[in-house]
């Protein structure tokens, strides 16, 4: 699947006449005794103005990608995915060279799917967006914008954007008249050449500085090896040093992807079209207007969740903390053999181990996208599911089941975490690397076990988050329940 990053920068200032070709014209003027100005312009007065006259450097298409970006991502368009549609529209036809093609009729049949009987005329939708855009713009660069060193404007009466830079004028504003008859090409030298000792300097001082202190963070983790927070050292001692890296495994889901132009003849023939009328949830996404057809094909091998990646990161900086390597494998590339020989993280439910490898009869089972409570305790319930939005059907409530076990060789640890959407298994990689949740979790276990001082080498946890718009918020735990040698 292609993932179409969209941002952007700025341009050279141009002098653009009333007609909006873009053809450099500026009107040089002398001043004559008594006030009066003439347009007449000596050999003298050029040779002076190309002392002090300098011409903007021009903006890369990066620039004026990530200026795009930053306006995009401000609170002003974050929450107007219109206006987001709009600016973005625009600014990707100006990049590709069809500034010239961009008018009222095709933003509105673009942008806001008025199709192909819309009268501009009648329908003022584009001219109302494009003055409110040309406020927030404003606004943008008057609070959050403001010292960027790039502008993004969309000139009143016109729908294709300008970016500029916005040090020029106003350094040159800023910056005392030179005295007559005093010349500026020495100083200009001395300048740079004061600047670029003392940059060279400065780069030299960052080097030492920064060579200083990995060399010292070096000597702290080689000092402080498996040194992990007392909140959560009792817990990942068995996947720390000596003990060889663990092996952490991602799940790879099944799904349907979208095809592409990319793709070969046959697996094309083999997808299935989706009318786009009846994906309306896709209609602001890009895939939306870049894909002529909704035809999606099966994969295997093309997506892990979002909540295990990030899981993964956090545990891989972890034990990076304590000296410890990080092994990551997705998970049809993993086999039994490596399970049952190294100490293993197991990340997510969909995965050919986590789901048939390790159950406990006796406590809480994963099945089915729902969490069995074989045996429930005071206040706990027979069945955990997750929870909807009754308005927008969007994930409220997710659960996530931890296991700690010895492998099928008893010598080492596979761990499982697991959520019934990947926002659980998010949660739960958060909850066990909080040193504070996890000094819970250990006053609990001890609780439960018989001599209330050894922590049971075998056990699982019942942990629930809060979701709001995709994102897991602080997990919490539901239940904990020992597993028997």
């Amino acid at each position: 699947m292609r993932i179409t990053v969209i941002s952007a920068a700025t341009a050279a200032i141009f002098c653009i006449d009333q007609s909006e070709s873009p053809v450099l014209s500026c009107d040089v003027t002398k001043e004559r005794p008594g006030g009066a100005r003439s347009s007449a312009v000596s050999p003298e007065d050029l040779k002076v103005s190309s002392v002090h006259t300098s011409v903007a450097p021009s903006i890369s298409l990066f620039e004026k990608r990530e200026e795009l970006r930053r306006v995009l991502e401000s609170k002003y368009f974050a929450n107007s995915p219109k206006k987001t549609r709009f600016l973005e529209f625009v600014s990707e036809q100006f990049f590709l060279g069809n500034g010239e093609k961009l008018n009222e009729y095709l933003i509105g049949v673009e942008v806001y799917d008025r199709g192909v009987d819309f009268n501009p005329q009648k329908d003022p939708i584009v001219r109302v967006q494009a003055h409110e855009i040309r406020r927030l713009l404003n606004k943008y660069y008057e609070e959050d914008g403001r010292g960027g060193l790039i502008r993004l404007d969309l000139p009143s009466g016109h729908y294709v954007p300008v970016f500029r830079r916005s040090t020029s004028d106003e350094s040159a504003a800023d910056a005392p008249a030179p005295l007559d008859g005093v010349g500026t090409h020495a100083p200009n030298r001395l300048y740079v050449s004061v600047t670029l000792i003392l940059g060279v300097f400065c780069v030299v001082l960052a080097a030492l500085l920064i060579l200083s202190v990995w060399k010292g963070r070096q000597a702290t983790a080689r000092n402080q090896a498996t040194n992990l927070p007392e909140g959560i050292e009792w817990f990942w001692r068995p996947f720390l040093p000596p003990a060889e890296a663990p092996l952490i495994t991602i799940p790879n889901h099944p799904l349907l992807r979208a095809a592409h132009d990319g793709d070969s003849p046959q697996t094309l023939a083999e997808g299935h079209e989706i009318p786009k009328a009846s994906l309306p949830e896709f209609r602001d996404t890009i895939h939306f207007r870049e894909l002529k057809r909704f035809l999606f094909v099966p994969s295997l091998t093309d997506f892990t969740s979002v909540g295990e990646a990030l899981g993964v990161v956090n545990l891989c900086e972890m034990f990076a903390s304590v000296g410890q390597g990080c092994r990551v494998q997705p998970s049809r590339l993993v086999n039994f053999e490596e399970i049952k020989g190294d100490n293993a993280i197991l990340l997510g439910g969909n995965q050919s181990w986590s789901g048939r490898v390790f159950l406990n009869v006796q406590g809480f089972q994963f099945q089915s996208g729902l969490i069995l409570n074989n045996k429930p305790q005071a206040d706990e319930k027979e069945v955990y599911k997750p929870e909807f939005d009754p308005v927008t059907n969007q994930l409220t409530r997710d659960y996530a089941l931890v296991l700690m076990l010895p492998n099928e060789r008893r010598e080492k640890r596979v761990l499982l975490i697991y959520g019934i959407y990947t926002q659980g298994s998010q949660a739960a990689i958060e909850y066990l690397t909080n040193p504070e949740r996890m000094a819970e979790l250990r006053k609990q276990l001890l609780d439960l076990a018989p001599d209330h001082k050894a922590i049971p080498p075998s056990f699982q946890v019942l942990l629930t988050t809060t979701v709001e718009n995709s994102v897991p918020g602080k997990p919490s735990l539901v239940a904990i329940r020992m597993i028997p040698n």
